[in-house]
C-alpha cells in the first residue's frame, strides 16, 4: 500500500513515499525492506527546509527468500560445520572398530634364501680329499599365521622348501629335495584364556563407536537448539522493524492531521535503522549455523521466516519430564558407555595378572627326494684293499668264494627316496615321515608391578566414573527444573506482554478520541503513541522468547530432535 506522508522531524518536515508491510505472528511479511525516499512537500512559511531519509541498503544482500523453522533446521543439520566434524568422528570410530577386528586377519609370510659355503675340512673322513667341503642351499619357507578369536589361540602352518647340494663323498643323493609341511596351535591355558588384548581393543572399539554415535546425536541437538534460537531472534527482529515501520506510519499520520504541530516531534527514523540493523545481526547469526561455506549464494539473500512462534507451553508433569530426560539425554548413555568401557580394561587387566600357561601342538611331515650317484668306493674300506686282494687269492686256493667289496651306490637308496622335488612333495601327502611333538611352557610373574598398576588404575576409574553418573543425572534434573521455570516465565512474560499491548492501543485510541474531541493534547496523544510502540515491541520479543524457552526444555529434556521429527540414525 503506497501512501504519500508528511514526516516532521527536528523542525524538518519531509513527504514519505513508502510501502509498509504490515506483519503479523502468523504471516511475516515476504516483500524486501522499503528503500524509502523522502521529497519536500510544497514550500510554506511553515515548514522549514527538508533533509531527505532514506533506510539504508542491506550490506551485501540483494534479493530475499522466504524460510521456515524446519527448513531452518534441516540445513543446520546438513551443513553445520560442527556437526560435520561429528560426522568425521562418527566415520574414524568405525575404522577404529574395522582396524581392531583386523587383528585375525591372516597374516601371509614368505622367507627365502640362498646359501653357499666351502669349508676347510683337514681329513678325508670329512667327506672331501681335496681339503675343503662345498654346500649350496636354496630355501623357500612360505607360511600362513592366524590369530583365532576364540579362547586366544593362534595357528601357523608352513611349506618348508630346501635345495641341497654338496660334494661330500659320503652322500648318496646329490642334489637332495628335503621337504615338511608344518602344523602347530598354540593355546593359553590361563592368561588370556577367557579374554586377550585382541578382544580387548574389539570390545573397547564397538563401545567408542557407540560413544561417538551418542556424542553426535548430542552435538545435533545443540546446533538445533542454537539454530532454532537464532531462528526466533531473525523474527523478533523482523517483527520489531514491522513495529517500527507502523510507528513511522502512524506518526505520519498523526502529522497530516495536525500539521502545525510538526515541530513537537515523533518518532525519530534513527529507530527503524536500529531495527534494520538488529535483524542484519540476527540473520548473519542464523547463517552462520546453517550455511556450509563463506561462498554460499544464500549469504547474498535475505532470510523471512515464515514459521509463527511457538507459543504453547509443553504440557508435561516435573516428575514424567525428569524421567523423560533421564532416559532421553545423549550424557546419560556416553557415562554408561564409559563405564562398560571401563569394565573391559578392569577385565583385561585382571587377565594380564595371572601366569602365562601355553599349551603348544606341533604335527611335521616330511619328504625328501634326490639324484643317485654313482657307485663309487668306500672311503673305510679302500685301505684295506690290499688284504682283500690277498685273503681273495686264499680263498680261491682253497676253494671258498671270494670277498666282495663294499661300494656306495644306487643298490643302497630305497626308491622312496629316489626322485625330483615333486616326488619329494609327494612323501609329504603320503605321511610316510611325520613327527608329533607337545610343548607346555609355564611363565610365572615375580610381583608384576604393571598389571597390577594398570588393574588398580582402572578400578579407580570404575569409582570415578560412578560419582561422574550421579553428578550428571544432578545436572540434567536441574536442567529440566530450570528448563520449566524458564517456560513458565515466559509464559506469564508474554501474558502481561499482550494485556499490556491491548491496554496501550486501548489508551492510545481513547486519547486520540479525546484529542479530536478538543479535550486532551498533542503531547499525550505522541505519549500513548510512543507506550503503544513499546508495547508492542515488547510483545513480540516476548512471543520470542517464549519460542526459545520451549526449544530450550525441548533440549534440557532430550525431546527436540523427536519434536522436530530430526531421526539421527546409526549409519549415515
Amino acid at each position: 500500500m503506497s501512501r504519500m506522508f508528511l514526516f516532521p522531524h527536528r523542525a524538518a518536515a519531509v513527504l514519505l513515499t513508502c510501502t509498509v508491510p504490515l506483519l503479523v505472528a502468523q504471516q511475516p511479511p515476504s516483500p524486501p525492506l522499503p528503500q524509502e525516499t523522502f521529497s519536500s512537500p510544497r514550500p510554506t512559511t511553515l515548514v522549514p527546509p527538508v533533509r531527505p531519509f532514506r533506510l539504508p541498503p542491506r550490506t551485501g544482500v540483494d534479493t530475499q527468500m522466504e524460510i521456515s523453522l524446519d527448513q531452518a533446521l534441516a540445513m543446520a543439520v546438513a551443513n553445520n560445520k560442527d556437526i560435520e566434524a561429528s560426522r568425521i568422528d562418527r566415520l574414524e570410530s568405525d575404522y577404529n572398530l574395522t582396524a581392531a577386528s583386523g587383528a585375525y586377519d591372516p597374516q601371509l609370510n614368505v622367507t627365502g634364501y640362498w646359501e653357499q659355503q666351502i669349508n676347510p675340512i683337514a681329513s678325508a673322513l670329512g667327506g672331501s680329499s681335496t681339503g675343503s667341503l662345498l654346500n649350496k642351499t636354496w630355501q623357500a619357507d612360505p607360511g600362513i599365521t592366524q590369530p583365532l578369536p576364540w579362547y586366544g589361540g593362534t595357528f601357523k602352518t608352513d611349506l618348508s622348501s630346501t635345495d641341497a647340494y654338496s660334494n661330500n663323498t659320503f652322500l648318496s643323493l646329490n642334489p637332495q629335495y628335503q621337504t615338511s609341511l608344518n602344523f602347530s596351535y598354540t593355546q593359553p591355558l590361563w592368561r588370556n584364556l577367557l579374554y586377550d588384548s585382541n578382544r580387548h581393543q574389539i570390545d573397547v572399539a564397538k563401545k567408542n563407536r557407540s560413544l561417538t554415535a551418542e556424542q553426535f546425536r548430542q552435538r545435533v541437538m545443540t546446533v538445533v537448539q542454537q539454530a532454532e534460537q537464532a531462528y526466533w531472534e531473525l523474527a523478533y527482529a523482523y517483527n520489531n522493524l514491522q513495529v517500527q515501520l507502523e510507528a513511522v506510519r502512524i506518526g505520519i499520520q498523526q502529522d497530516e492531521s495536525n500539521r502545525r504541530q510538526e515541530v513537537q516531534g515523533l518518532l525519530a527514523p534513527i529507530d527503524v535503522v536500529a531495527a534494520q540493523t538488529q535483524l542484519a545481526n540476527f540473520e548473519n547469526s542464523l547463517k552462520e549455523l546453517i550455511l556450509p561455506e563463506r561462498l554460499h549464494p544464500l549469504w547474498s539473500v535475505a532470510l523471512i521466516p515464515v514459521t509463527p512462534p511457538d507459543v504453547k507451553p509443553p504440557l508435561i508433569p516435573l516428575a514424567d519430564a525428569i524421567t523423560e530426560a533421564m532416559a532421553n539425554r545423549p550424557e546419560i548413555n556416553e557415562v554408561k558407555i564409559n563405564g562398560e568401557i571401563n569394565q573391559k580394561d578392569v577385565r583385561y587387566y585382571r587377565e594380564q595378572t595371572k601366569p602365562q600357561v601355553n599349551l603348544t601342538a606341533l604335527y611335521t611331515r616330511a619328504g625328501l627326494a634326490g639324484t643317485v650317484l654313482p657307485p663309487g668306493p668306500n672311503p673305510f674300506t679302500s685301505a684295506f684293499a690290499p688284504i682283500t686282494t690277498q685273503l681273495n687269492e686264499l680263498s680261491a686256493l682253497a676253494g671258498l668264494p671270494p670277498l666282495s667289496g663294499v661300494s656306495f651306490g644306487s643298490s643302497t637308496i630305497p626308491p622312496v627316496l629316489v626322485g625330483n622335488y615333486g616326488h619329494s612333495l609327494a612323501g609329504i601327502w603320503s605321511g610316510d615321515f611325520p613327527t608329533t611333538e607337545v610343548q607346555l611352557s609355564i611363565s610365572l610373574p615375580i610381583r608384576n608391578r604393571t598389571a597390577l598398576a594398570n588393574l588398580g588404575k582402572s578400578l579407580a576409574e570404575t569409582r570415578r566414573i560412578r560419582n561422574q553418573m550421579e553428578q550428571t543425572q544432578q545436572n540434567i534434573q536441574s536442567d529440566v527444573r530450570n528448563g520449566m521455570e524458564s517456560v513458565q516465565m515466559a509464559q506469564l512474560r508474554l501474558q502481561a506482554a499482550q494485556v499490556a499491548r491491548e491496554s496501550a492501543e486501548e489508551q492510545y485510541q481513547s486519547e486520540q478520541r479525546q484529542f479530536q474531541a478538543g479535550t486532551s493534547t498533542l503531547f499525550l496523544v505522541q505519549q500513548r503513541q510512543a507506550t503503544m510502540i513499546t508495547a508492542r515491541s515488547q510483545e513480540r520479543r516476548s512471543e520470542a522468547d517464549m519460542s526459545e524457552a520451549i526449544a530450550q526444555f525441548q533440549l534440557a529434556t532430550g525431546t527436540i530432535l523427536s519434536e522436530r521429527n530430526i531421526n539421527v540414525s546409526n549409519k549415515e
